[in-house]
């Protein structure tokens, strides 16, 4: 199921049917549509990220990535908290 999941949103992404910044629907919200577990469709969205066609916003989900580079965006706490967490010295 998860690999079915993934080749047909890469196919809509291929196809520009998801346009880069398209906002896709939680994992829960496409669990319950498509009637699977949670755990197939973060798997899918998972694979996804890996290959650069899906990046993470957060707390607003994932969306579809620009394609340039195929960079994947990752946040960690450490890089939260290095932007501009300490104040200038005069």
């Amino acid at each position: 199921m998860t690999r079915q999941i993934r080749e047909q949103l890469n196919t809509l992404i291929e196809a520009g049917e998801l346009a880069a910044g398209t906002l896709l629907p939680s994992e829960r919200e496409l669990a319950n549509t498509l009637k699977v577990a949670r755990n197939v469709v973060r798997g899918a969205y998972e694979q996804l990220m890996d290959a650069g066609k899906l990046t993470s916003e957060g707390r607003k989900g994932r969306s579809v990535s620009s394609g340039r580079g195929g960079s994947k965006k990752k946040t960690s706490k450490a890089s939260k908290t290095s932007k501009g967490g300490k104040a200038r010295k005069k």
